[in-house]
């Protein structure tokens, strides 16, 4: 039986709810961030888009992109209870779903009578009862559902076949697929390939010697749209962390010490809400000229004390000593107790953002 994949994406789904709890917001452009003077774009309206603004971007930028941008302080109980009901719809017409954050989630429609048909009437029962728009991609892998589903937003309906999806997006740059982050496409772009369909053509010898013999073959399966078809119901993380990006850079040890145990007792709570247990403490470290450090030590049983990790991550940051003021702290847990580590994850450098 072919595999057929389908992926849900709400579009522009944080302000959306946003404008559904202030409709005098609607037609402005809506940017759904914090007020601090390192705080990032969540998400913003297609009002806001048509001027630049796009996730993760610095909101500075996004105001100097859109002066005029109305600021929303995001509400993620809010976000999660939306979710939560969009969410039941999809279980309730496909057995077999994986969720990704919110405003996502792939089905396998493998086996499903008239599927397609089936994908609409979601659509509308989602937009009847939640008010809510969303994208739609099918295609017989995740990655080609991914991309189709981004291909006409907002509320896009698009179906491919992997060659179809190879002949579409052919002139692309290789930014547009998933894991193909600015700084890989930078490094293709010194080898002159700035297509998808380049990369498609480039030997997997001459993608090796510059991207190693792992990464060089995975991004030219990834431009002929090679990839999993398998739909997980269940992704557990095989770490979770809590970070802080400071409004100013931070010098003084005891307040880097005093953010860390901040940070290492909202790990902690969380972990022991969902009973998870680990050996390996781990911190991140930002410096003021962006160079990123992580350091890690593995302790003997599993643990969510919060005395013990934050010990265990205050000697690291004190061994590391960090040498310039620091911009970004984190504090990490993984190796879960009861837990098999996942493969490593595909290469790649796109940005994640935490839930």
């Amino acid at each position: 039986m072919a595999r057929l994949i389908a992926h849900l994406d709400l579009d522009a789904f944080y302000a959306t709810v946003e404008l559904q709890r202030r409709p005098e917001l609607r037609g402005l452009p809506v940017v759904v961030s914090g007020s601090g003077p390192r705080a990032v774009v969540t998400t913003a309206s297609y009002e806001a888009r048509k001027f630049g603004v796009g996730s993760a971007m610095p909101t500075s930028r996004a105001l100097r992109l859109c002066p005029q941008a109305v600021l929303v302080p995001p509400d993620f109980e809010a976000y999660r209870a939306v979710s939560s009901k969009v969410m039941a719809l999809v279980r309730g017409t496909v057995d077999l779903v994986e969720v990704l954050g919110l405003d996502e989630a792939y089905l396998d429609l493998s086996g499903m009578y008239s599927p397609k048909a089936a994908m609409r009437r979601l659509v509308t029962q989602i937009r009847e009862q939640t008010q809510m728009n969303a994208s739609v991609g099918i295609g017989p892998n995740k990655l080609v559902a991914k991309v189709a589903s981004d291909a006409e937003k907002p509320r896009g309906f698009v179906v491919l076949t992997r060659e179809e999806a190879c002949l579409r997006f052919a002139q692309s740059p290789p930014s547009l697929v998933p894991g193909i982050g600015a700084k890989t496409a930078e490094k293709l772009e010194r080898l002159q390939i700035t297509t998808l369909q380049q990369l498609a053509a480039t030997p997997d010898d001459l993608l090796a010697q510059h991207f190693g013999g792992r990464q060089g073959p995975w991004l030219r399966s990834r431009a002929r749209f090679e990839a999993s078809s398998h739909v997980t119901p269940v992704r557990v993380a095989v770490s979770e962390s809590r970070e802080t990006t400071f409004d100013v850079d931070l010098t003084d040890p005891d307040e880097l010490e005093l953010a860390l145990r901040r940070l290492s007792e909202k790990l902690c709570d969380g972990l022991a809400r969902h009973r998870r247990t680990g050996r390996t403490i781990a911190i991140k470290v930002r410096l003021d000229d962006w160079t990123t450090v992580t350091r890690a030590r593995t302790v003997a049983e599993p643990t969510n004390d919060v005395e013990l990790v934050f010990g265990v991550a205050r000697d690291l940051l004190r061994e590391y000593a960090a040498p310039r003021p620091v911009r970004l702290l984190g504090v990490r847990m993984a190796a879960f107790a009861g837990e098999e580590e996942d493969a490593p994850a595909p290469p790649g450098d796109q940005l994640a953002l935490p839930l």
